[in-house]
């Protein structure tokens, strides 16, 4: 399928919904950020997209990453179009000024993520792993690391990863076993093997800069005893020029159900030189710069899936004709309707753009908190913001990996048999997304540290910010007719919210199992709240255009109409995840061990 950028919606929810010039003046590093520079790079992102990275996508499935004794070569034209994202300033658009960064807004970044990931999720990995890579220096790295090595990643001339995962441990990285020996010259000889290294080996970046988790030698068991270090394919000279070949080197690549032509690798380090970046035991601490940007950018991948779904599944529905709407003809002079007048097939396709356009609602809002914590200047602002942050990126990762995949699953299903048949792009978008859910913490991961760390961790505090702000913005309208039938269920959902977070602390009271029993469905409450909040403030924001006077009503229209269709048909979910928490932990824990059977 052919991306189109949905540059209208974008422009909505950047400028009307969430008024990112305003919010940039807040932040003394981007207030000259305005709407002309946001709106450029905005359309430069979406002509990329479209004409370089989406007439990609198919045939980098197709084609996959090629593996030969170490060396990895990624599909046609990837190498190029690589090339090309680099010199159009993309990989160096919120790289720090002093080393060849534009300085621009993590927020914008999201942007334009969004439509490089809509266009080719595989294609998004190699920069979005080097964006991580990059926080984490500039964050936690000296200040010779940062002039090593931060230029060449920001111009994209180097890439980066973060190699945490073991074959043994997946997501426990308190039972890893890479190790770090220490050098007489103050490096450290790194040993171990990674898997499942995203853009861990490939033909396109120069020099390949990883963020490795091991252990020094006697360091504490568990996660207090894991340092992080700087480890690069080729060594750095002290000029900046690349050195020797260090010894880690690429096993084999994951023979995957999606993202193709994504290299997923094997990672082998004998000994390999490495710079430790924090400090010593505490890089788990340091790793979360890294792995918070790359939930923020998981999120975003569940975005693309509803989004990719929603435009194939809406052009198909549109053009294909099937049957006749059981109210009578809606097109008489054809064969047969098109089976967008049929609801079963509205209802999937309006699912998708609900999840889409909801879940850019949240990605965006999201990264304006992000934009506070990177480069906010008051102490107290920043506090919130990452206190914010930390609640709703589990709830952003989890959720709209979750809604994606169900939207991508609703893009085939439009389709009927055609959407199991590879050249209408339904069933790779299904593949692509898969991992979403998975990698960068499931979703029963990111459900747990929701509920236990994040909610029941801060004693309800992170959440009261939350639902603060939905119960100031429901007292607010409450008064208003137009806004009534959206005010009055988030208003109770927001009480519910905390009633919830109640009865399942006094459940871990009487049993810590029950935080994990009812994880997943509180993180699910939780999304479904988190969106028709905003749903509710975009049908706000689009009625008050319409009453304003607008040339764009259909526009505005259709998006108060998605927002009574997300509160009337989805929003209703939440009273299955309450009954399912209600109902305890007994029928969980109920079978001994030995019943499991078959």
């Amino acid at each position: 399928m052919q991306y189109t950028a949905p540059l209208r919606d974008i422009k909505f929810v950047m400028h009307e919904l969430l008024d990112f010039e305003n919010h940039y003046k807040t932040i003394p590093a981007y207030a000259e950020v305005d709407k002309d520079t946001l709106d450029s790079f905005v359309e430069a992102g979406a002509d990329f997209a479209q004409n370089e990275l989406s007439p990609l996508n198919r045939s980098g499935d197709e084609e996959g990453c090629t593996f030969d004794n170490g060396i990895v070569t990624t599909p046609t034209g990837f190498k190029q179009a690589y090339k090309q994202y680099c010199e159009l300033g993309f990989t160096s658009l919120c790289g720090d000024v002093e080393h060849g960064g534009q300085g621009m807004p993590i927020s914008l970044g999201s942007v334009i993520s969004e439509m490089m990931g809509s266009a080719n999720w595989s294609f998004s990995m190699y920069p979005g792993l080097s964006e991580g890579a990059i926080r984490t220096i500039e964050h936690h790295g000296t200040q010779e690391q940062k002039q090593l090595y931060l230029t060449k990643l920001i111009t994209g001339e180097w890439s980066g990863t973060m190699c945490l995962t073991e074959a043994h441990a997946g997501s426990d990285l308190g039972i890893i076993r890479s190790k770090a020996e220490p050098n007489a010259d103050g490096s450290y000889a790194i040993s171990g093997q990674k898997i499942f290294i995203s853009a861990g080996e490939h033909d396109m970046a120069d020099n390949i800069v990883h963020i490795v988790l091991a252990r020094l030698p006697n360091a504490p068991q568990g996660t207090k005893g894991i340092s992080l270090f700087i480890v690069p394919k080729f060594s750095v000279n002290v000029d900046g020029t690349m050195g020797d070949r260090n010894t880690v080197t690429c096993g084999s690549i994951e023979h995957k159900m999606g993202i193709k032509a994504s290299a997923t690798a094997v990672l082998n380090f004998d000994k390999a030189k490495g710079f430790l970046i924090g400090p010593e035991n505490k890089g788990l601490n340091c790793m979360f710069t890294f792995m918070n940007t790359a939930r923020i950018g998981t999120a975003i991948q569940g975005l693309t899936a509803s989004e990719v779904a929603f435009q194939g599944g809406l052009n198909y529905a549109k053009e294909r004709l099937a049957m006749r709407a059981l109210s009578g003809a809606k097109a008489p002079e054809q064969v047969a309707d098109p089976i967008i007048v049929h609801p079963a097939v509205r209802n999937m396709v309006l699912t998708c753009k609900a999840f889409a356009e909801g879940g850019r609602a949240l990605v965006y809002y999201l990264s304006q908190f992000a934009d506070v914590v990177a480069k906010g200047e008051d102490k107290d602002q920043v506090a919130y913001a990452d206190q914010m942050l930390s609640l709703l990126t589990p709830i952003a990762k989890a959720f709209l990996t979750e809604t994606g995949y169900e939207s991508a699953n609703h893009g085939v299903q439009v389709y009927g048999g055609h959407g199991f048949i590879r050249e209408w792009g339904m069933e790779q978008n299904v593949r692509d997304t898969r991992i979403a859910c998975l990698y960068e913490g499931t979703t029963e991961i990111q459900s747990l540290d929701l509920l236990g760390r994040k909610v029941l961790g801060s004693q309800g505090k992170m959440l009261a910010n939350f639902t603060k702000v939905i119960h100031q913005f429901c007292q607010e309208h409450a008064d208003s007719d137009e806004m009534g039938q959206f005010i009055r269920p988030l208003a109770k959902l927001n009480k519910d919210w905390g009633d919830l977070t109640a009865r399942i602390s006094m459940q871990a009271a009487a049993n810590p199992d029950a935080v994990g029993a009812n994880a997943v469905d509180y993180m699910y409450f939780s999304g479904y709240v988190t969106l028709a909040y905003l749903w509710a403030k975009m049908a706000l924001v689009a009625g008050q255009a319409l009453a304003n006077g607008t040339s764009e009503e259909k526009f505005y229209t259709a998006k108060i109409k998605t927002a009574q269709f997300y509160f009337a048909k989805l929003l209703p979910r939440t009273l299955t995840y309450v009954k399912r928490i209600d109902s305890g932990l007994e029928p969980y824990m109920a079978m001994e061990i030995d019943e499991f059977v078959f």
